[in-house]
């Protein structure tokens, strides 16, 4: 189920509908279903390999959390982790691995491997990531393990965020399941103001922009110059509407709901680097690569070179989490040397302040009744 579908636009009024009709100990329980029912609308089949990720990381974190020497712990969260990115593996990279098998294979002479027909199942980088850092989270200690493998089971697979993030942190959504809010006319206006937002990034701009650059890149050989140019900034476009409208309508969604989510994407396109560029787009993303693979090679403690070599390691994998393709992996590991690079230029003796959060921006919050024209308060 696409949030640009008619099915979510009956979908989601009905959930919160009911949702805020029923009594607020078993809210959880049906939002739960209602996550699992929209998953299952893509693929029925898949519903049973998030239920596997989410077994398989609740127990493992639970044994975690039980022990008390230090290597046990570290093989719980080891087998968790193994058994989890496996999956992920298995589902995303096996056709890819094999097609690089297979390229070697042709040099000797050697009869390639049939390539499987595997269906990427949706979502599946995002909830796995997502419970991968919370099972981190808890063998760090930064939090006790969650007892109740229902509430868990929604933290992972809760719908806004299900497909296409933010990769949200377990303190901050796990909490909320814990103790969810409730109805709010504030939080139900600003939510579908950042709803609309992002439906407006994705219909308006996104496919608006997507019809030229398929028109120009699928006849690339025709094309001139000036087109491919254009052809390629509306591309840019493109993605950050698609990316960006979908984060909007699951911060929105969410909000409605009574559940805070992170920030996702802040004005990347005004960024004035590009390290600072990656502190702005996919912040769930990038952040989740810092603290959880970055920071634990060593990060910039190390040395200049050790630090140089972990942002090669962390943006070449960020570039095959986007996706199993060499140009994937080539495009993270261009952005590693880039940031290397800029490391070493001269800072500049006054750096310009960040971009506020959209939590402090008067579009998303600063929405109460008395604007129903749905306009922001320092513009009503």
């Amino acid at each position: 189920m696409a949030f640009h579908s008619f099915s979510f636009l009956l979908f989601f009024p009905i959930v919160t509908l009911v949702y805020f009709l029923l009594p607020s100990k078993i809210r959880w329980l049906f939002l739960l279903a209602a996550s699992y029912y929209f998953y299952m609308c893509w693929n029925a089949r898949y519903v049973f390999l998030i239920a596997l990720s989410t077994v398989i990381t609740y127990a493992c974190a639970r044994l975690a959390d039980s022990l008390q020497n230090a290597k046990l712990r570290l093989l719980a969260i080891l087998l968790g982790l193994g058994s989890n990115l496996g999956i992920l593996f298995f589902f995303k990279y096996c056709r890819f691995a094999i097609e690089l098998l297979n390229r070697v294979f042709g040099l000797l002479n050697v009869p390639a491997l049939p390539l499987p027909n595997i269906l990427l199942p949706v979502g599946i980088s995002f909830y796995t990531f997502q419970a991968l850092g919370y099972m981190l989270d808890v063998y760090r200690r930064k939090l006790p393990a969650e007892k109740n493998l229902l509430r868990y089971a929604l933290f992972v697979s809760f719908f806004p965020q299900l497909v296409a993030g933010p990769i949200e942190r377990s303190e901050n959504l796990l909490r909320q399941v814990n103790h969810p809010g409730s109805f709010s006319w504030d939080n139900a206006i600003s939510g579908l103001c950042v709803m609309l937002l992002g439906f407006f990034e994705k219909l308006v701009v996104a496919d608006r922009a997507a019809i030229y650059v398929n028109a120009v890149f699928s006849r690339w050989h025709e094309a001139a110059g000036w087109q491919l140019f254009l052809a390629a900034a509306a591309f840019s476009f493109q993605i950050y509407g698609d990316f960006s409208g979908y984060s909007h309508i699951a911060i929105g969604a969410s909000r409605v709901l009574g559940y805070n989510l992170m920030e996702n994407f802040r004005q990347p396109f005004f960024a004035d680097s590009i390290r600072d560029f990656w502190h702005r787009w996919h912040i769930s993303l990038s952040t989740w690569f810092r603290d959880y693979l970055y920071i634990p090679l060593g990060g910039g403690r190390a040395g200049k070179a050790r630090k140089a070599l972990n942002t090669l390691i962390t943006f070449s994998v960020s570039g095959l989490w986007h996706g199993a393709s060499l140009s994937f992996f080539v495009w993270g590991l261009l952005n590693g040397i880039v940031q290397i690079l800029e490391s070493l230029l001269p800072k500049r003796a006054k750096p310009l302040p960040p971009p506020p959060p959209y939590s402090a921006h008067p579009f998303y919050m600063d929405m109460r009744l008395s604007h129903l024209c749905l306009l922001p308060r320092h513009i009503a």
